[in-house]
């Protein structure tokens, strides 16, 4: 009998070693998840990636007073004092350009035309703290369209979304009494990539002359702020091609040449 009880021990022992390793073993796995999960966290002080911002589209700004063609000056501003247009003062022309010209057109006892046109560029490059150049820039558009909201003395404003100049672009139509007549001017302001083109327009008779009509106004100021936009691209266009001109890969070496005969 005690020797029946001996052996049910030593059974009862045995059986209970592999249980024993099930539950170790489970316990183990368990402690191996739990420092897995913990190395799958974020480390402390581990930075976050930003995403980089868009690259600015245009590098350049074109020539502010060669924006416009002569034919259309001579069209808008018939006696303009100087067909050059006079440069707006710039610290950085890469970033802020303008140009401007003014004429009377004298009509003697006709009266006289006034004309006066105005083009500024401003271009913004993409910046990781200020964000891409195209959404400075559609800020900026924002600005100008209010700064010109305000103009002083202005009234029947009209504000309307124009199609077919750059990316957006927006009219501005008012009315403005000044130096004793009635002025019509015509605002458009237009973006084009990360650059913002503004050009005002307007016009009066003098001496009795006819005060020009602002859907005329309106038509000429649509016309010069699509030459304005167009010469943004064409300005970069070129310098790309500039570039690549004077790049030493633009052109084979001597070496290269004597080596392919």
């Amino acid at each position: 009998m005690h020797r029946s009880a001996s052996r049910l021990t030593r059974i009862l022992a045995c059986a209970a070693v592999p249980v024993m390793l099930v539950v170790a073993g489970c316990s183990s796995d368990s402690g191996s998840k739990k420092e897995s999960d913990g190395s799958s966290s974020s480390a402390p002080g581990a930075k976050k990636s930003v995403p980089a911002v868009a690259p600015a589209k245009f590098a350049e700004l074109p020539d502010p007073c060669k924006a416009i063609s002569t034919k259309t000056i001579s069209s808008l501003v018939p006696k303009a004092k100087s067909k050059a247009g006079s440069p707006a003062t710039s610290s950085d022309t890469s970033a802020r350009a303008g140009c401007s010209w003014n004429g009377l057109d004298d009509n003697g006892v006709k009266g006289s035309q006034y004309r006066w046109l105005d083009v500024g560029f401003t271009r913004f490059d993409s910046d990781q703290a200020l964000g891409s150049g195209a959404k400075r820039a559609e800020d900026d558009f924002t600005k100008q369209l209010a700064k010109t909201r305000t103009a002083e003395g202005a009234k029947k404003m009209v504000e309307a979304p124009v199609s077919g100049i750059g990316e957006q672009a927006t009219k501005v139509t008012y009315d403005l009494a000044k130096t004793g007549e009635d002025f019509k001017y015509a605002t458009i302001v237009a973006r084009t990539g990360n650059v913002v083109v503004t050009l005002t327009y307007n016009g009066a008779g003098y001496a009795g002359a006819k005060t020009p009509s602002g859907a005329d106004i309106l038509k000429d100021a649509e016309k010069a702020a699509k030459e304005a936009v167009t010469a943004v691209a064409d300005a970069n266009t070129k310098a790309d091609a500039d570039d690549k001109q004077s790049s030493p890969s633009a052109s084979p070496s001597k070496s290269a040449k004597s080596s392919s005969n």
